[in-house]
């Protein structure tokens, strides 16, 4: 029965999700009251604040357990976007006996083995099926109840969260002996007004955010980190591509080259982490831009961005308030860590939270700390959290399962290792993918890439 249903929505605290959350929350009670079925209780994850990582889920068990094990059928998890035909859910979760251990959802699997993934899997990756949480994800209340116990006496094994769906369906097939995800087909990413719906319990209703006028060109200035090695190979692809989608776009490296620009911060270039650099690229962007301009955006010079997209989805957020946007990531997060925004994908910052960072205390370890997660850290201390957009890439198309791709409408992927870059961006990122420019046609078909 419905009753016996927790919906989970994972919520982020940012003002545009929240709201987002909070609708699709209503939409579930409202539902259920047009049923005349007793209320469900529903949650969102942003409001569990107990835990810094409540987001990656496996912490809350515990609670979970304690709360809803006795009198509870089902934990339902969902994003924000994702729409529930909640009659439909009811009668699809019958089909599964509750008494029973079961991890549902819409399967995804690498098609080959991945770095995001630390090449789980390498001999054959597909036989791993890992959920879609676009489409929503259910485990019975035994499974919880038994995660529950497990993660007492043996916690994740990972400092880092890098790709969560991946990584709670791992700790769930415990090396074999837990179960496989079930492939449910009722939990979809279909398009909610698609003809493919109808069967559906679940459908997804948001491709690429906008919320109203994209934001102007001259409302976002692009900082692109690079340094001497890399100006012949690197740079070229990103003026093949991205820049002219740049209104403000500076390069900063370890070496003034007046045929690009690049403008030498000062600052050696270091193999490792780039901290160092990093926050003179905030300092500059606070001290030497227009206080007018509301956002920031970092990136690699390895970085494929679309520009284009990024001003429709800033549309959505406010800029007076300290916004940090990106993929996010987590490290340390079941011993009290920190999220934060991995850098190839690009970190997104609004001017509020530049200048609420720089007026705190908070710096660099060592010049050479991985800036991203200094960020991140820094953030916390500060109270700022994370906002997570999943059209952020840390890597390239070919990393990610054709079927999660096919439900979004990306922003950026990350490095030039063993593929076309030009090409992966025209395929992928281009604003007028497929139309001609200077007649010529620059569609690629993704397939091939």
């Amino acid at each position: 029965e419905l009753k016996g249903i927790v919906f989970v929505i994972q919520s982020q605290s940012n003002s545009f999700h929240s709201k987002r959350a909070e609708d699709l929350k209503r939409d579930i009670l409202e539902q259920a009251v047009d049923l005349g079925k007793e209320l469900p209780t529903v949650l969102l994850i942003h409001q569990i604040d107990r835990h810094e990582g409540a987001w990656t889920i496996l912490p809350l068990m515990t609670d979970f357990s304690v709360t809803y094990g006795r009198n509870s059928s089902w934990i339902f998890f969902c994003e924000e976007d994702t729409r529930i035909q909640v009659m439909k859910l009811v009668e699809t979760l019958r089909r599964f006996d509750k008494s029973k251990e079961w991890f549902l959802g819409k399967a995804l699997y690498d098609e080959e083995s991945t770095i995001i993934h630390h090449y789980a899997f390498a001999e054959n990756p597909t036989v791993f099926k890992f959920p879609d949480f676009a489409a929503g994800w259910a485990l019975s209340i035994p499974l919880v109840n038994k995660l529950a116990k497990k993660l007492k006496s043996e916690p994740l094994k990972s400092d880092f969260t890098i790709d969560l769906k991946h990584e709670i369906a791992l700790y769930i097939w415990h090396k074999g002996e837990g179960p496989h995800l079930t492939p449910v087909p009722e939990f979809c990413t279909d398009d909610v007004n698609s003809f493919k719906a109808d069967h559906c319990a679940t459908t997804y209703s948001n491709f690429l955010p906008l919320c109203g006028e994209p934001v102007n060109k001259e409302d976002v200035f692009v900082a692109v980190k690079t340094c001497r090695k890399f100006h012949g190979d690197r740079i070229p692809v990103v003026k093949q591509t991205w820049e002219r989608e740049a209104a403000l776009i500076e390069y900063y490296s370890d070496y003034a080259d007046i045929s690009i620009p690049t403008i030498d911060l000062g600052i050696p270039n270091t193999d490792r982490g780039h901290c160092g650099k990093t926050f003179a690229i905030l300092e500059r962007f606070l001290n030497h831009t227009s206080p007018r301009t509301p956002w920031l955006v970092v990136v690699d010079d390895d970085t494929l961005i679309s520009i284009f997209r990024l001003r429709k989805l800033l549309s959505c957020y406010d800029p007076t308030e300290p916004v940090f946007l990106g993929e996010r990531y987590g490290y340390g997060l079941g011993t009290g860590g920190y999220s934060y925004i991995t850098g190839g994908g690009g970190m997104v910052f609004s001017r509020a939270a530049v200048e609420k960072l720089l007026a705190s205390k908070c710096r660099c370890y060592s010049m050479d700390a991985p800036d991203d997660m200094v960020l991140g850290m820094c953030f916390s201390g500060l109270g700022i959290p994370i906002t997570h957009s999943p059209l952020f890439h840390q890597a390239r198309p070919m990393d990610y399962p054709k079927d999660y791709l096919s439900h979004q409408i990306p922003v950026s992927f990350h490095k030039h290792w063993n593929i076309d870059p030009v090409k992966v961006y025209f395929a992928w990122l281009a604003p007028n993918t497929g139309e001609s420019r200077n007649g010529k046609k620059v569609g690629y078909d993704r397939e091939d890439l």
